[in-house]
Order: C-alpha cells, then sequence, then structure tokens
C-alpha cells in the first residue's frame, strides 16, 4: 500500500502525506453522501462525529483528535460554567491554543516542503467552537438589542455533548471548511426550517451542483498543475528574478498569485461538493420564478468574481467566503459601538484576527496589514466614483479594478513565501508600489473629499 501511494505521489508531484490528506479530503462526499442514508436524529451525530475523527486519524494520525479535543473542552466547559462569560472566553482560549499549535508546528514551513499537520484543520474547527460559544451567549440577550445575524443564530438551549462533538467534525468538514452555524447544523439534523418535509418546498437533489463543484475541482487542479512549473515561488529569491525589469517582475508576481489561487479554488470545490451532496449546503430558494436551488451555505469561492474584482471591498465576499462572513459577524460588526460608523480600526482589527488565525508567519501579518490598506484605498476611489458624473465614472471604475489588480497580487506574495526575507525582497523588488500605492491614495481621499453622489442628487431633482 505505501509503495502505490509513493508511486501516487510522485506521479502527480506531491507528498506521500499531502497525497493521504487529499485522498482522505476527497473521501469526505462518499462520506457526506451516506450520511443522508443514516435513520434518527442520534445516530446522525454519532455517525457525524465519528466519520470526522476516523479521517482525522487517517490523514493526521491519532494526535489530531487530541489537538481537536482540547478547544472542543474549552468551549464546552465554558457553555456550561460561565455562560454569561462564555463567548469572550472561548475566543480567547481557541485562539490561545492554536497559536500555540501554529507556533510548536510552524505549519507553513512544512507545507511549503511538502508536509502537512492538523493545524489547517483545527483552524477552521476553533471557528466553530467560537461561534458555538458565542451564540449560547447571545441566548441571554434581548432579541431587540442584537444584530439579524445574532436572532437568526442564537442559541437559547446548551447542544448535547454528541450534537456538539457532531458539528465539529461532521463529516471531515473542519478539513477545509466552510465554516457554518450550530443552529443550520441542528435544523438540518432534526429536518427543521428549509428542510423540513412540511416545508413550502421540499430540499432539492444535490445532484446537479455537486457535479458542477466537482467538474470545477477538476478544472482547478488541471489548471494548477499546468501552471505551477511556470511559476514556482522559489523563482523570488532566484537571481535571475532579480535581472528582470520592473514590468517583467510585476508580471511574475501577478502569474505566481494567480496559479497559487487555483489549488485553494480546488481545495474549496470539493469540500463545497461535500458539503452540497449531504444536504447541509442547501440555503434556500431564489425568488425568480420559477424558483432554484441555492447553496450558498457550501460556497467558499467566487472564482470569477476573485479575478474579475472592480473594487478590492468585494474580495472578503468571494475569497474564503464562509470565514469572510464568520469575521464579520463575530469580530468587525461587534467592534462597532452602537450609532457608531465602522471606521479603519475595525477594518485592520478583522484583518489582524484574520493574520493570526492563519499564522505567526511574517508574511501573513504584513499580508492582512496590506489588505487593510487596500480595501480602504479601495473605498476611497468607489467614494470619487459615486461623487462624479456617469461620464466620469466609467475611468474612475476602470482606476479601482487596475489598482485592485495591481495591490491584491502584490500583497499576496507575502502569504505565499512567509518568511519576513522572501517578503521584503519580493516587495522591494518593484520598488514597494503595492504599498505606495494604497497610501497615496488613502491620504488623497482626505484631501480630495467628493461632496454628495451624482446619482442621489438627481433624483431629488427628479
Amino acid at each position: 500500500m505505501e509503495l502505490q501511494l509513493d508511486s501516487m505521489a510522485a506521479s502527480i508531484g506531491v507528498s506521500v502525506p499531502v497525497l493521504r490528506f487529499l485522498l482522505c479530503f476527497v473521501a469526505t462526499i462518499p462520506f457526506s453522501f451516506l450520511w443522508r442514508f443514516v435513520p434518527g436524529r442520534l445516530p446522525k451525530h454519532l455517525y457525524s462525529a465519528a466519520v470526522g475523527a476516523f479521517l482525522s486519524y487517517l490523514s493526521f494520525g491519532f494526535s489530531s483528535n487530541l489537538h481537536f479535543l482540547v478547544p472542543m473542552l474549552l468551549g464546552y466547559a465554558s457553555m456550561l460554567l460561565f455562560r454569561q462569560r462564555c463567548g469572550i472566553l472561548t475566543f480567547f482560549l481557541g485562539f490561545g491554543y492554536l497559536i500555540g499549535c501554529h507556533v510548536y508546528y510552524m505549519s507553513g514551513d512544512a507545507w511549503k516542503e511538502g508536509g502537512i499537520d492538523a493545524t489547517g484543520a483545527l483552524m477552521v474547527l476553533t471557528l466553530k467552537v467560537i461561534s458555538c460559544s458565542i451564540n449560547y451567549n447571545d441566548g441571554l440577550l434581548k432579541k431587540d438589542d442584537l444584530r439579524e445575524a445574532q436572532k437568526k443564530y442564537r442559541l437559547i438551549n446548551l447542544p448535547s455533548p454528541i450534537e456538539y462533538i457532531g458539528y465539529c467534525l461532521c463529516c471531515g468538514s473542519h478539513f477545509a471548511g466552510p465554516v457554518y452555524e450550530m443552529k443550520d447544523y441542528l435544523d438540518w439534523t432534526e429536518r427543521k426550517g428549509i428542510w423540513s418535509s412540511e416545508a413550502k418546498r421540499p430540499p432539492p437533489s444535490p445532484l446537479g451542483a455537486t457535479i458542477r463543484a466537482l467538474l470545477q475541482a477538476g478544472f482547478c487542479m488541471a489548471l494548477y498543475l499546468y501552471l505551477v512549473p511556470y511559476f514556482p515561488l522559489s523563482r523570488f529569491t532566484d537571481p535571475v528574478y532579480h535581472e528582470w525589469g520592473f514590468w517583467k517582475k510585476l508580471g511574475y508576481q501577478y502569474m505566481s498569485g494567480f496559479t497559487a489561487r487555483w489549488k485553494y479554488y480546488f481545495i474549496w470545490s470539493i469540500s463545497e461538493a461535500s458539503i452540497i451532496i449531504s444536504g447541509l449546503g442547501f440555503s434556500g430558494w431564489t425568488d425568480s420564478s420559477p424558483p432554484k436551488p441555492r447553496w450558498d451555505r457550501a460556497k467558499n469561492v467566487d472564482i470569477l468574481g476573485v479575478e474579475l474584482a472592480k473594487s478590492a471591498v468585494v474580495i472578503p465576499t468571494v475569497w474564503n467566503i464562509q470565514v469572510s462572513t464568520w469575521l464579520r459577524h463575530y469580530v468587525y460588526e461587534r467592534l462597532i459601538q452602537n450609532g457608531k460608523k465602522p471606521g479603519f480600526f475595525q477594518l485592520l482589527a478583522t484583518q489582524t484576527v484574520s493574520a493570526i488565525w492563519h499564522g505567526l508567519y511574517p508574511g501573513y501579518i504584513i499580508f492582512f496589514v496590506q489588505s487593510a490598506l487596500m480595501i480602504a484605498g479601495s473605498r476611497v476611489i468607489y467614494r470619487w466614483q459615486q461623487a462624479v458624473p456617469p461620464t466620469m465614472a466609467s475611468a474612475l471604475v476602470f482606476m479601482n479594478f487596475t489598482y485592485t489588480l495591481l495591490v491584491l497580487n502584490y500583497s499576496s506574495v507575502g502569504f505565499m513565501v512567509l518568511s519576513l526575507h522572501e517578503t521584503i525582497t519580493s516587495y522591494g523588488s518593484v520598488y514597494y508600489i503595492g504599498t505606495i500605492v494604497p497610501v497615496v491614495v488613502i491620504l488623497l481621499g482626505k484631501v480630495i473629499k467628493p461632496g454628495k453622489p451624482v446619482r442621489s442628487k438627481a433624483r431629488k431633482e427628479q
């Protein structure tokens, strides 16, 4: 068996540990499909927990489940013993343990060298544990004081231990997400809400959406395997790279980021197929005629939305969508004081939490600070765009698109290479253009303050 894995790994250019993970990851699809045939509520929770633990064991070894047990126990104990503070307690305890694992394993180095460990799965699990505790905390608050998302997902009753474990490990969804809410998991398992047989429309067949996700995954992996030999990340420290001119270096930064993204598109397409085929990915029907099923709960990326983004502001809504939604609901919105508008502080704090969640590599920290600047600069261009006549707005739309393309692919080099030396070297090779441009745009926004949007003035005159 080990010899077969060696030959398979060599044929597709990955290490044996990565191949083992990929095989278990793809196995989440048939296991999720079989979930549909498990009878009864309790057996479904047991099946979810058992499959998640089993696949984790095959992928990462026995120690992985011990790592998962720590934040799960911390979160459940907080809900059981300190309900009034369980949200904030679980947040800091969960992140504290995750940071400890990041420091101990330094997974980024292992990933770059073809290794893999359970830290990536622990990242997803940590978000689930924290959201469950915060929602249970919200169950104590008056409904009138809550935002819509809080009202929708708050938990009045403490989930049972088996419900909690089933939610955390459900069919291997902790491998790469998507992150989803405890309330949705319980409704899905108990056939309530949109999954109820008494709903206006019965849940649709997941077959078509699953096939679409699998075809997308195949295309993404094929394109990644084709491109990666031409645009390796090692090129940034290669003397040949530093002999190139400015535009060729900038073009290489774009192509290396473009290439790396297809790896993530593949992973998220597989996880999307797994969640869709289980039925959990179903999120309701469209308002169109005839209504069409939506599978938004499983969607983690909008590929065209990322590659053709007209503004950096939309990037969090199309890239790692469920984690971005988690950050918005559990960090960004909760830092906004009542009656006040969000500012750069909330944006920077959210991006900092995202950076720490990914790991303590300098490249991650720099990338997410960069992304806060990128989004802030894009907002400035958008405000200018709204304040000028439509004939001039198209030029600013193109400007925002070009700005996003430049800064995103420049910044993403730090996310990929991770080390401080490689990040600074790659940024410096193009004269820090992707840092200077957002700062200049933000400063110009302080000087060139647009008036009221032209469109709103036109409406008033009408």
